[in-house]
C-alpha cells in the first residue's frame, strides 16, 4: 500500500458510540453518538483515512466473544457506510488492564500497528479519544491527542494531567469541522 497523506485514529466507545461502565456487549448496545457517523462521513469525503483503535477488555473478562465483537463492528461499518463514510481498519486489544499488554492503551501498541499497516509516520496524526489513556497512547507515538467531551471526556478534562499538546473539542463532529475546514 502506498503512503497516504491524511490518517486519523479514533477511539470507539465514547467517541463514535455511547459508552457504558458495564461495557458495550452486543450489537444492540452499540448506539452511535448523534453526529458521529456524519462526522466520519465528512472526514471520508475530505480524503481522511479512518482507523479505529479500541480497548475491548470485555473479551478478556469473558463478557462477550469474538463473534459478538465482529457483529458490533459490522453494525458500525454499516452505519458509517449508510451515512456516506468509511472506516478502513479497526484495531482492538482484548486484554484486561491487569495484563499490562503492549497493545492496550495507554501503551502505544495499537497505534504502532496502525502506522505500520498504513505505512504512515504517526508524528502529528490526529488521534481522538475520550479518556486519558487514549491521549497518552497518541502522545507516546508523536500523534496529535484530541480529547472529545463525549463519553468520559468531561471527566477526563476535569481530572487534568492531559498531554501538553492536547486539543479539546465538544465531539467528533466538531473535530471533523476543524479538520475539513
Amino acid at each position: 500500500m502506498g503512503q497516504i497523506s491524511k490518517l486519523i485514529i479514533l477511539d470507539r466507545d465514547g467517541v463514535i458510540n455511547f459508552d457504558s461502565h458495564r461495557y458495550i456487549k452486543s450489537p444492540e448496545e452499540w448506539q452511535p453518538i448523534p453526529g458521529s457517523l456524519e462526522a466520519i462521513a465528512r472526514l471520508t469525503q475530505h480524503g481522511w483515512h479512518i482507523a479505529v483503535a479500541t480497548n475491548q477488555a470485555g473479551i478478556g473478562r469473558g463478557l462477550f466473544d469474538m463473534a459478538t465483537l465482529n457483529a458490533m463492528h459490522a453494525k458500525m461499518h454499516r452505519s458509517v457506510a449508510q451515512a456516506g463514510g468509511r472506516i478502513e481498519a479497526i484495531f482492538y486489544c482484548p486484554d484486561t488492564s491487569e495484563s499490562n499488554s503492549p497493545c492496550r492503551k495507554p501503551n502505544p501498541g495499537m497505534n504502532i500497528a496502525i502506522g505500520d499497516r498504513f505505512n504512515v509516520p504517526l508524528e502529528g496524526v490526529p488521534s481522538v479519544g475520550d479518556s486519558l489513556r487514549d491521549l497518552q497512547a497518541a502522545s507516546a507515538v508523536g500523534a496529535k491527542p484530541i480529547l472529545v467531551l463525549t463519553g468520559k471526556g468531561k471527566k477526563t478534562r476535569g481530572e487534568g494531567g492531559l498531554p501538553p499538546d492536547t486539543a479539546v473539542h465538544a465531539d467528533l463532529a466538531a473535530v471533523a469541522v476543524e479538520l475539513c475546514a
